[in-house]
């Protein structure tokens, strides 16, 4: 049985300074989206996709805790960091 695979993409400068709620609101939906419809994973293609800082970072975290979703960051090779 193949694992049901949600791509979560974020415009970084939409919202950018907005509060979690605003900023996030298309994750939320995400993860709402992925409870509903039994999905198995949610990839994000770079860390800040789900929050530009700690805090942030930590909320989404929280969305995800305890759905059995799992999340998984598919950074590109190219980025200053993974060389």
């Amino acid at each position: 049985m193949a694992e049901k695979i949600i791509l979560y993409v974020r415009d970084r400068e939409a919202n950018k300074d907005a509060p979690y709620a605003t900023k996030f609101a298309t994750f939320i939906k995400a993860v709402n989206d992925a409870k509903a419809t039994g999905c198995d994973v949610i990839v994000i293609v770079e860390p800040w996709a789900i929050g530009d800082t700690y805090d942030e970072i930590t909320e989404s975290l929280a969305h995800l805790s305890g759905t059995g979703i799992g999340l998984q960051i598919v950074t590109a090779p190219k980025t200053p960091w993974n060389n």
